[in-house]
């Protein structure tokens, strides 16, 4: 086989990655011929030569380059929930506002869902109101972990777990806004975790 343009290796290369970013799959021999401006059966040889020099993957039918083995990863759907009252927030379908996709690379693997944060009791942990709280679905939690707990009236809020007070075995829930709520805490009986808080989602 003859030597290959390199630059026209390069150009394939670039063709079919940003295919696939925009079209989430790969193009056909004949849209990168006429995507860089050669001939179906050039293409065709290309494709089988940079197979071959393991530039990229070439079955015959799907390409896979570096790039495009770069941005397949797995993604999943989590529901935008607002305030709930008691209860799984997963499971409440009447207070999912929208589901949005999230990609694992990032936000890890687990089951997520995302609270839309109300109120200033937790700025100081970078939690302002109207943010999306990205919270990992889960019973258990350490202590400084902010998460999602049932307080005394069975209501759902968002306070960073301070442990466990020594002298009445209750869980502490602390605020987190020196300024508005210095000292503040909540304290439970029983602390009932429905979930993690892992990533915040906001506008710059």
């Amino acid at each position: 086989m003859r030597s290959k343009n390199p630059e026209l290796m390069k150009e394939i290369c670039t063709y079919v990655s940003d295919y696939y970013r925009i079209k989430r799959s790969s193009p056909s021999v004949s849209e990168i011929a006429k995507g860089v401006g050669i001939a179906k059966t050039t293409a065709y040889r290309y494709l089988v030569e940079m197979n071959e020099q393991g530039m990229i993957s070439y079955d015959g039918h799907t390409i896979e380059t570096p790039q495009i083995d770069k941005c397949v990863t797995g993604y999943f759907s989590a529901p935008i929930v607002g305030s709930i009252h008691c209860g799984d927030p997963e499971t409440e379908e009447e207070h999912v506002e929208e589901y949005v996709t999230l990609p694992e690379s990032i936000f890890g693997k687990g089951e997520f869902y995302i609270l839309r944060a109300s109120g200033d009791s937790m700025v100081d942990a970078g939690i302002e109101d109207k943010d999306l709280v990205v919270i990992k679905k889960q019973s258990t939690a350490s202590v400084g972990d902010i998460v999602v707990a049932l307080d005394e009236d069975n209501q759902n809020t968002l306070k960073t777990f301070d442990g466990i007070d020594d002298e009445s075995g209750y869980a502490i829930l602390k605020y987190e806004n020196r300024r508005k709520y210095r000292n503040k805490v909540i304290r439970v009986r029983e602390l009932i975790v429905q979930g993690v808080a892992k990533h915040v989602i906001k506008a710059l």
